[in-house]
C-alpha cells in the first residue's frame, strides 16, 4: 500500500531548511518509497556529461535533485504563505486536503 503524504505533484511548494531555504518551486516528481521530491528550480546540481547524441556539445548540465519531502511546506493557496497540511471528509464523504491556517480546501 502507498502511503500518504502532505505534497503531491503539480503543488507549490517552499523549502524550509537546508541549503535552498526560502525558495519556491512547482513540485514536478514525488517518490513516496524514498519520501523526495523533485521541485523546479531547487536544489540544482551541476552534471558533467561527455558528448552524445542527445547533447552532442557535452559539458556541464544543471538539473534539480530530490529533496526530501520533511524539508518542504505547502504554500496555501489563500494567503500565498506557508501551511500545514490536514485531512478531512467533506460534504461529498470524499477525504480532502485543507490549509490549517486558512481552513481552505486544496485542490
Amino acid at each position: 500500500m502507498q502511503k500518504k503524504l502532505h505534497i503531491k505533484k503539480g503543488d507549490t511548494v517552499v523549502v524550509i531548511t537546508g541549503e535552498s531555504k526560502g525558495q519556491k518551486g512547482r513540485v514536478l516528481d514525488v517518490d513516496r518509497d524514498k519520501n523526495r521530491a523533485i521541485v523546479e528550480g531547487v536544489n540544482t546540481v551541476s552534471k558533467h556529461t561527455k558528448p552524445n547524441a542527445k547533447s552532442p556539445q557535452g559539458g556541464i548540465l544543471k538539473k534539480e535533485a530530490p529533496i526530501n519531502i520533511s524539508n518542504l511546506m505547502l504554500v496555501d493557496p489563500a494567503s500565498g504563505k506557508p501551511t500545514r497540511i490536514g485531512r478531512r471528509l467533506n460534504d461529498k464523504n470524499k477525504l480532502v486536503r485543507y490549509s490549517k491556517k486558512s481552513g481552505e480546501e486544496i485542490k
